[in-house]
């Protein structure tokens, strides 16, 4: 008996580190750190920028990012204000586009998130707040969530803007409101898990952020005054942090209520920027992760919606306050450096800086260890129309950038 138990507990052990992991691709890439596992890439650019491989246009108006996983594509737009999502292939064909639902046509119209692909199925949002769990081959409906119907959410001013957050079995929504101001649903049904009234307000336009620790799980997102920490497994609101530069009579739709980038957990400590709130921000994570305790703040790091990135001990990011491109660091939050290179969005890989500015100019920046630094090249994008709101995305040597109605992919690999 004994031996056949031995046998089988060897059995399962090597089953269990055979069995492939769930491979996610979602917003700004692994944890959402902003910095892609690319190498090999290209140091400076030709003067006019690097070779254009395909541009893949008319896929509706949006500033919804690429999803690039290892086979194809995944965009949001809006055509005719219905939502759509197109699946790409690598060489910028599309392969096929479905209508999901209305998207949002007030101000700003268009796509705002950027789908979460998890093995056969994606996870997407529009601007109206629903909510849709797709099939991966061909975009059918497996379920869906309705925003007002379902959660009685309350509408931001510039539309919902969310990128899905997968944890297991479960996916995470943020909707607003007094009663289901955050949910868990199961990512296979859409069935709630549970529901925090939260502080009972709208939505922050934050992407959320998963942190995993030893004993916790916890998803972390805004409302429109509030960053807030829940435990995944139970909805416990575990703490917040208060945004408070606007005083509470002053407080309305569009008034120090957009948080849009996800905060950056590292070694315990969460950092986030919150240039319509507190500003940059670090905050020490105890043990098991129930409280918060505020290391620094300094309110000139600022990033509004272009995210931030932490390479060894300097975060990088643009400047609201200011049309800069800023490094801090993060054990002082002292500000280290700055470029004149304009309000942007900002991504990492292969140890440079890739910098979307909000006037079109794209530029590859090099750092050192002191987090000064030193912009190597640039150049215009050109195709597409309005705002340059899209973040970019690399993989596998590839520059993928979303302007308006086009998708454009750019080869920044090196020739061996």
């Amino acid at each position: 008996m004994m031996k056949n138990l031995f046998f089988l507990l060897i059995a399962a052990l090597l089953f269990s580190c055979s069995s492939p992991q769930t491979k996610v691709y979602q917003w700004r890439g692994e944890n959402r750190l902003g910095i892609f596992p690319e190498n090999n890439l290209l140091k400076i650019w030709p003067e006019d920028g690097p070779t254009e491989l395909w541009y893949t246009e008319n896929i509706g108006d949006g500033y919804g990012t690429p999803t690039v996983t290892e086979t194809e594509i995944f965009i949001t737009g809006a055509i005719d204000s219905m939502a759509t999502l197109f699946c790409i292939d690598l060489s910028g064909v599309i392969k096929w586009q479905v209508p999901f639902g209305k998207e949002w046509v007030i101000n700003y119209p268009g796509s705002r998130s950027q789908p979460t692909v998890v093995d056969d199925l994606i996870y997407l949002g529009s601007g109206m707040g629903n909510l849709f769990c797709l099939n991966r081959s061909n975009g059918e409906v497996v379920w869906e969530k309705r925003f007002m119907e379902d959660f009685n959410g309350i509408y931001p001013r510039f539309g919902h803007s969310e990128a899905p957050v997968i944890a297991g079995d479960k996916v995470f929504w943020t909707p607003g409101g007094k009663e289901y101001n955050v949910v868990a649903l199961n990512r296979f049904t859409g069935k709630l898990f549970w529901s925090n009234k939260g502080h009972g307000e709208r939505s922050g336009y934050n992407p959320g952020t998963l942190i995993r620790l030893p004993s916790r799980q916890i998803f972390v997102t805004f409302s429109a005054y509030n960053m807030m920490g829940f435990d995944t497994e139970t909805g416990e609101l575990l703490w917040t942090h208060a945004q408070d530069n606007v005083p509470v009579e002053k407080r309305q739709p569009g008034m120090g209520d957009t948080h849009s980038n996800c905060v950056v957990f590292d070694n315990g400590y969460i950092y986030y920027a919150a240039g319509d709130g507190n500003g940059g921000v670090k905050l020490e994570l105890n043990e098991d992760g129930s409280e918060i305790t505020e290391v620094w703040r300094n309110k000139y790091f600022d990033s509004y919606m272009g995210g931030i990135v932490k390479i060894d001990n300097y975060l990088y990011g643009s400047a609201t306050s200011k049309k800069l491109f800023r490094s801090i660091n993060a054990t002082t939050g002292q500000l280290c450096d700055s470029l004149k290179l304009g309000w942007g969005a900002v991504i990492s890989a292969d140890d440079m800086l890739y910098y979307y500015g909000q006037n079109g100019s794209f530029s590859l920046v090099d750092f050192n260890e002191t987090g000064k630094m030193t912009q190597v090249s640039s150049f215009k994008i050109n195709r597409g129309t309005k705002e340059h709101f899209s973040h970019p995305v690399i993989k596998n040597g590839i520059l993928y950038q979303r302007h308006g109605q086009v998708l454009m992919a750019f080869d920044i690999g090196k020739t061996n």
